[in-house]
């Protein structure tokens, strides 16, 4: 079913709305975002996400809810398993937790963008060229089978990362943060600071998790529409739910393999859907099992390695 303009056009500027509230208005001040705040405003943006829901349920019926849904349950699961990363960013460049909130916020702009680029270019690609169904199924397979078998605490290395490397050689950058600004200007010499290079550790990483979150939810939907919505409901409730979970996201040390489970279900059912069709609600079920039994077992059997956690509050340095 197509979408007619309108309700691409609508839902882009209520995005950009909630953003700029967000922004302008209820994160004004910089400060440290508290648990209880980010557990607020992970509980709008899923009530929010679930009402949406029940929209699409009415508007376009109870399948392409049910796609929704799944979409963004899994999109939403990546996410969680992607904010260690964001915590060893953090770490890495000592950035204070009141500057975090400023960082994920344009991370997630940025990824917005992108991730409407992936997702048209995708589906104009399944669109066009049936066969890419198989190579996307063999490729979640892949991914998820190498999810299971890496360690998932692989080192940060900022070095290694060919922007960082790009802005750090044809632009000067300062050791010191400047009160959360992402350029200074010195001596009538415009500076980087090293929270620019924080947010181009976010965006660049976050490229990279799309190239596994992307083709997951177009074997789950091919309605552009529903892709990206799901994706986009998923990315606005990524910075509260960093905040809520950042103490105890090494809790749920399971969830990683949850994960490659359920991309790896996810890809066989892209390359047997020619001769074998899951039913959305059985696939959805499949997904929520997965994710709640990967939980428990976490908390049943903890992980005894000492974890990372995210640094505490600290004052900035002078600039």
């Amino acid at each position: 079913m197509k979408t007619d303009i309108i309700f691409w056009v609508g839902f882009n500027a209520f995005v950009l709305l909630l953003l700029a509230l967000d922004l302008f208005v209820f994160h004004r001040k910089t400060h440290v975002v508290k648990i209880k705040e980010a557990l607020l405003w992970s509980a709008f943006w899923i009530a929010l996400s679930l009402v949406f829901n029940v929209f699409i349920y009415y508007w376009k019926g109870s399948g392409p809810a049910l796609e929704f849904l799944t979409a963004y349950l899994i999109e939403k699961s990546l996410s969680v398993d992607n904010l260690f990363v964001f915590i060893l960013i953090f770490n890495y460049f000592q950035v204070a937790p009141k500057f975090q909130h400023k960082i994920l916020f344009w991370g997630v702009l940025g990824a917005l963008f992108f991730r409407a680029l992936f997702i048209l270019v995708g589906v104009a690609l399944l669109a066009k060229f049936h066969f890419i169904v198989y190579i996307l199924g063999a490729f979640l397979v892949f991914t998820g089978i190498k999810m299971a078998t890496s360690s998932g605490d692989e080192d940060i290395d900022p070095s290694a990362n060919p922007v960082v490397k790009f802005v750090s050689r044809y632009m000067p950058v300062t050791k010191r943060h400047y009160e959360g600004n992402f350029f200074v200007r010195l001596d009538k010499t415009l500076f980087a600071t090293p929270l620019f290079l924080v947010l181009i550790m976010v965006e660049t990483t976050d490229i990279v998790f799309a190239a596994d979150s992307i083709p997951a939810i177009l074997a789950i939907s091919k309605d552009p529409f529903i892709v990206y919505t799901s994706n986009v409901f998923a990315l606005l409730g990524l910075r509260a739910l960093y905040f809520a979970l950042a103490g105890i996201m090494q809790l749920f040390h399971y969830l990683h393999y949850g994960l490659s489970l359920i991309l790896i279900f996810i890809g066989a059912k892209l390359m047997l859907s020619e001769f074998f069709h899951v039913n959305m609600l059985v696939a959805l079920g499949v997904v929520a099992f997965i994710l709640t039994t990967s939980v428990i077992l976490s908390l049943i059997f903890p992980k005894k390695e000492k974890p990372i956690v995210p640094i505490t509050d600290q004052e900035e340095e002078q600039a």
